[in-house]
């Protein structure tokens, strides 16, 4: 003999279900928002990143003009050479996001030629800098243009 459960039983337990959604999606965007770079103004921010996959080194870059506000869009370009006898170039270019801010990321420990050079440039403004990453292969580089 089989027992019914009843209206009463299976309109809980599709309740608990849509409830068991319902916080599992909320969960979810708490996480994600929770997880994001927040601002002073609140508002998420991510840093642009770009990778040479072809190492372990790191860029990090700080753009600012001559009154120290960040550059937005200030593009930042570098060529790495790569592989046997550095015959394999790969040219990166990234723009930095509101907070002047851009991440390089896989560059080579070692190279044929060091330093590799990095251009940045806004407007008329530009900038080369330079950096040995078998010296310092988690380069935080701050860069001021304008006059």
């Amino acid at each position: 003999m089989q027992h019914s459960q009843g209206p009463r039983v299976e309109i809980c337990a599709k309740l608990f279900a849509a409830g068991g959604t319902i916080f599992w999606s909320m969960l979810a965007i708490a996480v994600f928002l929770g997880s994001a770079a927040m601002t002073p103004g609140g508002s998420p921010v991510d840093v642009p990143s770009i990778s040479a996959g072809v190492g372990p080194c790191t860029a990090d870059f700080t753009v600012v003009d001559a009154s120290n506000k960040p550059v937005y869009d200030a593009k930042i370009h570098v060529k790495v050479k790569s592989g046997f006898m550095s015959k394999h170039d790969t040219d990166l270019e990234i723009g930095t996001n509101s907070d002047g801010k851009a991440h390089f990321e896989g560059l080579p420990d070692k190279l044929k030629k060091p330093p590799m050079e990095f251009t940045v440039k806004s407007g008329d403004n530009s900038k080369s800098v330079t950096n040995d990453p078998a010296v310092n292969c988690h380069a935080t580089l701050d860069v001021a243009l304008g006059k």
